[in-house]
């Protein structure tokens, strides 16, 4: 009995530190998002469609795609626009030529607050990849945990 107890008692810290360290959207992500990038790609800014269409124009104004919602930040993620989001905030330690994405520098006003929050964002995605719809594989797009719903 002692040993199922403990047994128990195991399982209900180890299982409760899982739960306190999975990133959340709602508790990691919007925050980050809020402080760090929706001056840029808040509610005032265009849809994909609309922002591609006159990119120049929306860059001239500092504005970059609608992020702001859930629904919003996903599409940059698993689909349609696999990989975007992790393209642009990438530290660069995942490509041939070592660059930083364009939007990395955003993360944070020191190289430690970018890379704590893009640690953040890695776990939320689960697969960091880079890679686009045509190019990523069956399974390594399985391995993008992004929920569907927000929590």
């Amino acid at each position: 009995m002692k040993r199922f107890m403990l047994l128990m008692t195991l399982i209900l810290i180890i299982g409760g530190r899982a739960l306190a360290g999975e990133v959340t959207y709602l508790g990691h992500i919007k925050p980050i998002m809020d402080s760090k990038c929706l001056s840029c790609h808040g509610s005032d800014s265009p849809e994909y469609e609309a922002f591609k269409a006159e990119k120049e124009i929306w860059l001239s104004k500092s504005k970059g795609p609608r992020m702001d919602t859930y629904s919003h930040l996903i599409f940059y993620t698993a689909w349609p626009d696999t990989g975007a989001l992790m393209r642009r905030l990438d530290d660069g330690k995942n490509t041939k030529d070592g660059k930083p994405g364009n939007m990395y520098i955003y993360l944070g006003s020191t190289e430690e607050e970018r890379q704590k929050n893009l640690q953040l964002f890695k776990e939320w995605v689960g697969n960091w990849t880079l890679k686009r719809w045509s190019e990523i594989s069956k399974k390594e797009l399985d391995g993008i945990k992004v929920p569907y719903m927000r929590r």
